[in-house]
């Protein structure tokens, strides 16, 4: 197999040496390898950025796919990372429950997540357009993902739109802590290329419900998988959630760094009313 590509193209601070597995994939292994105290060693996995190359663009034309998206996440976003579809899906792992990558692009990157990961849920927040994009066959990553047990669960999200990503924050989160609440394995989040919306939901569980502060959250997530998810979306959608109320003041009007910490009242608002939304 040919060498791996440069691995700047996901910025990093630690050196991510290739090591191959099983002929299919290769890991970017950390430098610093942490797991979790005690695990046995069929759980204790590494925290870092995986690839499993799996393209299902290539040539010039895929080649123009990936330079016009690039183009408008660093217009739109201001975000200075880079989503190389030829090099197939890739993704971190978080935490011992939670995944964030890019999107799957075949069936056999599902069946990767169900062997290598112990993954059960999925959680997609691309839009039709999103996968239509970049020529996925939809359809055979569901129909693998239902032969396999996985639930596929999506909660799609404007790419590139901070408003968009507020609104649907909530909705999000939901589904995320009730899939990890449900302790059958891990969930994969993610988006187009793993690097905005998906990350910026992972965030917001973990500060909404593992009693972080804002910016412990983003600090431990991007540490792991270098991305830069929108926080003011995220400083908004606390809002929104914490302050319910019709005379309230425009979040638009509040100091740049509100909401990045919640009081304990506020935190426990914001999770009956995350959970509330499975209901709806």
């Amino acid at each position: 197999m040919a060498a791996m590509a440069n691995t700047s193209r996901l910025p990093t601070p630690y050196s991510l040496p290739t090591v191959n597995i099983g002929g299919k994939c290769r890991r970017l292994a950390m430098a610093a390898v942490r797991c979790g105290p005690g695990g046995s060693r069929s759980h204790r996995r590494s925290l870092g950025v995986f690839l499993c190359r799996s393209s299902s663009t290539a040539g010039a034309q895929g080649s123009t796919r990936m330079e016009d998206y690039n183009t408008a996440m660093k217009r739109m976003m201001r975000n200075p990372y880079e989503y190389h579809h030829d090099l197939g899906m890739n993704y971190a792992v978080i935490s011992e429950s939670l995944i964030v990558g890019s999107q799957p692009q075949k069936p056999e990157d599902i069946d990767h997540l169900k062997d290598e990961e112990r993954v059960a849920y999925i959680l997609c927040l691309q839009q039709d357009k999103d996968i239509e994009y970049w020529g996925i066959d939809f359809q055979s990553i569901l129909n693998r993902c239902k032969e396999l047990g996985i639930q596929h669960i999506r909660k799609p999200a404007v790419d590139f739109d901070p408003d968009s990503l507020r609104s649907q924050l909530p909705k999000a989160v939901s589904a995320l802590e009730w899939a990890i609440s449900q302790r059958k394995g891990r969930v994969y989040i993610h988006c187009t290329a793993g690097l905005g919306r998906a990350p910026a939901v992972a965030i917001a569980y973990m500060f909404w419900f593992e009693n972080m502060d804002l910016n412990t959250a983003y600090k431990k997530l991007t540490t792991i998988r270098p991305c830069g998810p929108s926080k003011r979306a995220i400083r908004a959608a606390t809002y929104d959630l914490a302050k319910n109320d019709p005379s309230k003041e425009p979040f638009e009007n509040l100091p740049e760094h509100a909401f990045e910490g919640i009081a304990d009242w506020e935190r426990k608002l914001i999770q009956d009313r995350v959970r509330a939304l499975r209901e709806a």
